[in-house]
């Protein structure tokens, strides 16, 4: 359940509690070992009050994604594609760093392929459909482009994290800004119609 302020102090306290005993939970455990049992234990609520505001624990996954991703998408919204495609792979990479190891689970862990590819969809189709160059190409090539921005960003943010960060953080944004966007323009100046 989303807040918006307007809710009764002790409705405010119980959804933050389960919220973040969720996220808690999600850094200690895969996903399909977390039980809404031991979430509301830990939360100190009874299951009667979780199922009150959430039907499952995947609405509350879904409800976790979907604030991390307009999150994003707030921080990224003014860029144009494929201009800026380095600014907002920089912004990826500061703001998986920002959010800490909630995020960093969810993009890492093979137990969040489902809610990441959804982040991710949400993200492209949001940032990419905007652009107009984009929608001249014919739909095969829009496919492998976007397959291609998508999984290289993922996988150099999920590599990094996986070697143990030990390259800096501006190092890595620098490396990945010149691998994803030479390709990328490489592939916009092959394939710009005239």
């Amino acid at each position: 359940m989303l807040l918006n302020g307007s809710e009764d102090l002790r409705v405010q306290k119980t959804i933050e509690a389960i919220q973040k005993t969720f996220e808690e939970m999600i850094c200690e455990m895969n996903y399909e070992k977390i039980t809404v049992k031991e979430l509301c234990e830990r939360a100190r609520i009874n299951k009667k009050t979780f199922y009150r505001y959430y039907d499952t624990l995947d609405d509350l996954l879904a409800e976790l994604q979907g604030i991390i991703t307009q999150d994003y998408m707030k921080r990224i919204e003014s860029y144009r594609i494929p201009e800026e495609l380095d600014k907002i792979n920089r912004e990826f990479f500061l703001y998986s760093v920002e959010k800490g190891m909630v995020y960093e689970k969810i993009t890492c862990s093979g137990s969040y392929n489902y809610i990441r590819n959804k982040m991710m969809n949400h993200v492209i189709s949001s940032t990419w459909g905007k652009s107009t160059w984009l929608q001249l190409l014919d739909t095969y090539k829009q496919n492998i482009l976007l397959g291609f921005v998508q999984s290289a960003s993922i996988e150099m943010y999920r590599r990094w994290v996986a070697d143990g960060k030990k390259i800096p953080l501006e190092e890595i944004i620098e490396m990945s800004n010149q691998l994803l966007c030479s390709g990328v323009n490489g592939f916009v100046e092959k394939n710009m119609p005239l």
